[in-house]
């Protein structure tokens, strides 16, 4: 199959350009916005429609920075070490789930001291947000013809733009699916089922971490890593402490909280 030929711009005015991606993000945030003041309201917090929007916002600077400096870390320090005026180059690419879920995290705990609201609640909301800004985010990396996956010969393998003309899977809409949809009703049957503070937050990681390891068999590895010992990519040695420290977490939480 062809890739599908879509403008990375959906909208030019004059010499602003506004691409998919981006409006993935904005979308993201628009959605966590509501989701959240709908979980405020029902679990009653003392929350306003102003202090809502200021979580939204620590909570994008916490995907914004954290995804920047998880990529740099994790994927690309060599090169930003030899070329540190890229470090802030984000409109070229470069941003790590890894490192936006830290951070993200790290700016939800910064907002509980201030608002005096325990963290478990908080992150709890966040985590029935984040399948709805992974889903979102791995269409756009499908827009941009990015992170694709490895070569296959499966009737669905798709000829990506800028590579080198092989068949390859397309893992970015098989972690849209995972990571977005399933992960989606995941989370929310937890939540709804489970009234220990903590394990909704669980569930999201350890989902994360296995959708994301089995992905990672067919998705391409990043070019200046490949494989560590021949077949188990960076993502995988990221995602699969997810997945453990979720499930434990989770069992702790729910023992403790019984």
């Amino acid at each position: 199959m062809q890739f599908p030929h879509i403008d990375p711009v959906f909208l030019s005015i004059g010499p602003l350009q506004f691409r998919w991606y981006g409006l993935m993000y904005v979308l993201s945030f628009i959605a966590t916005y509501f989701i959240i003041r709908s979980e405020v309201t029902r679990k009653k917090l003392p929350l306003t429609k102003d202090d809502v929007a200021d979580l939204v916002f620590y909570g994008a600077m916490g995907v914004v920075l954290g995804g920047r400096v998880g990529y740099i870390l994790f994927y690309n320090l060599a090169f930003y070490l030899s070329n540190p005026l890229k470090l802030l180059a984000v409109w070229e690419g470069g941003m790590s789930f890894h490192g936006g879920f830290l951070g993200v995290m790290l700016a939800f705990l910064l907002y509980a001291r201030r608002k005096k609201i325990p963290y478990l609640t908080l992150i709890d909301m966040a985590a029935l947000c984040a399948p709805v800004g992974l889903g979102l985010g791995r269409i756009g990396n499908f827009i941009n013809g990015e992170l694709y996956g490895r070569a296959t010969d499966a009737p669905w393998g798709i000829i990506f733009p800028g590579s080198d003309g092989v068949p390859r899977h397309p893992s970015q809409l098989y972690e849209a699916f995972l990571e977005g949809v399933v992960l989606f009703f995941i989370v929310r049957i937890v939540s709804k089922t489970s009234r220990a503070n903590g394990v909704t937050t669980c569930a999201a990681i350890a989902g994360y971490g296995l959708f994301r390891f089995m992905v990672e068999f067919v998705r391409q590895p990043d070019s200046q890593l490949g494989l560590f010992f021949g077949q188990i990519s960076m993502g995988q040695m990221l995602s699969l402490p997810m997945f453990i420290i979720g499930i434990s977490a989770a069992v702790i939480l729910t023992r403790r909280q019984a």
